[in-house]
């Protein structure tokens, strides 16, 4: 039996913001990060596992400060020290989007760090170049769309056909390699990639490129017996209670509010032929708090009144509405505000900066609301209203001043004139031919 330990999306300093640690240096939220890496080598340490799969994007890019890179060395060298065989596969962080250039964990490679192997580029690994672990591994890394164009310039195909020709044929290849391993040994696929049917969080704000998707019968392959992904931060299984595991274990933090309600893990395998245990681990990251208030309510009340309310009143609205100080402390916090945009002077924004000083980080989103409903009389159709007058009515109900509707207006009408004008000059010019 092998145990490995299988974690990705490590993304060391994609939060180099805020606050800083008075000691180090660094951000707050880096050391976030770095905590949450420190947890998951001493783990690989304590347990003594035969192989740690890191399944890419080390960094935010290809391009790391040499801090970083520092730190990420670090912990790279303990599992070396300690004679742990670790595979690294390149992810789309760490590869630049320009064919043949290096990448963020070339070094590795280039100085030939013990134990540790950097997986650039689809290949099979063997028992021989695992320095003897009875275990094979065919291993994907992120393919740029360069790197596609590269790979098929001898092919006479379309260049908006490549992705999916390239698809096909590297699934071939890998379809190949399966059918070449050793039955009696375990098979790991691994990957940097998209998988068909995966569900994405909110890291679709930081991928770059395009997916190469990957069939989801390829990972599930019977022959395969564990599948090793990265790439999709949100945690899950596509292959729940059944073999292979399937597991993409997700980033090590949160990233950003669009992974505001996943679990953070990394994964530790048993695995055998034909058979493999799976146990997440969670990590336990930094919190992070996402509240919003609406004051559309108070707007109805403000309505019947017939009066604006004080900005007073709206603070004191609001603070009703507040998380506790408790739970806002040591968070990284978002505030969403929803209210009629006429009331943007009554938010008294420098208030809430102070209510939230024990927060990590704070964000503040304004939600101005247009009044978009136009308000016609009873007996009056929207289709019978010219164009002119249509408008009008559209600049009064987002609250435009009359100077300014005045001039809009004058504008409009030289539009809608100089176009009917040309419609007419075309359809005379039509019944003239």
């Amino acid at each position: 039996m092998i145990k490995i330990l299988h974690f990705s999306d490590a993304h060391i300093d994609i939060a180099n913001h805020g606050k800083r640690d008075p000691q180090t240096g660094l951000a707050i939220r880096v050391l976030d990060f770095l905590k949450a890496l420190d947890t998951i080598i001493e783990r690989a340490i304590a347990e003594k596992v035969d192989l740690v799969i890191f399944a890419g994007d080390a960094y935010r890019d290809r391009t790391p400060a040499p801090t970083f890179q520092r730190e990420w060395g670090k912990r790279i060298k303990r599992l070396s020290a300690a004679g742990i065989q670790t595979l690294l596969v390149v992810g789309n962080h760490d590869i630049s989007p320009a064919f043949g250039r290096a990448h963020a964990m070339q070094e590795y490679e280039t100085l030939a760090i013990p134990h540790v192997k950097v997986l650039d580029r689809p290949m099979f690994l063997k028992p021989e170049d695992l320095e003897g672990l009875p275990i094979q591994v065919i291993a994907l890394p992120w393919i740029t769309r360069s790197g596609l164009i590269a790979a098929m310039q001898n092919y006479d195909i379309k260049e908006e056909d490549i992705s999916e020709h390239f698809t096909s044929r590297l699934t071939q290849i890998i379809l190949n390699w399966i059918d070449e391993s050793d039955p009696e040994l375990p098979l790991i696929f691994t990957a940097h990639a998209s998988v068909q049917g995966a569900v994405f969080g909110g890291e679709r704000s930081v991928m770059l490129g395009n997916d190469q998707i990957i069939p989801g019968s390829l990972v599930k392959h019977p022959l395969i017996d564990y599948s090793a992904l990265g790439h999709i931060h949100k945690p899950q299984n596509l292959n729940e209670n059944a073999h292979p595991p399937v597991i993409y274990p997700g980033s090590i933090e949160r990233v950003d509010f669009g992974e505001v309600a996943d679990e953070k893990f990394f994964i530790l395998a048993d695995i055998q032929k034909g058979e493999t245990h799976v146990q997440w681990v969670p990590l336990k990251g930094r919190r992070f708090l996402d509240h919003s208030i609406n004051l559309e309510l108070m707007e109805a009340n403000a309505a019947d009144s017939g009066e604006l309310p004080s900005p007073s009143t709206v603070s004191n609205y609001i603070r009703k509405h507040l998380p506790k100080t408790a739970d806002i402390r040591d968070a990284v916090t978002r505030l969403s505000l929803t209210y009629p945009r006429h009331w943007d002077a009554l938010i008294d924004e420098n208030w809430l900066r102070t209510y939230y000083e024990p927060a990590l980080e704070s964000q503040f989103v304004h939600k101005p609301l247009a009044e978009t409903r136009l308000r016609l009389s009873e007996n009056q159709d929207i289709a019978s209203l010219p164009a002119p007058e249509l408008l009008k009515k559209y600049w009064e109900s987002n609250n435009v001043s009359s100077q300014e509707i005045k001039v809009l207006q004058e504008m409009a009408e030289k539009i809608i004139y100089n176009q009917y004008k040309e419609e007419s000059l075309n359809q005379a010019s039509e019944w003239e031919s």
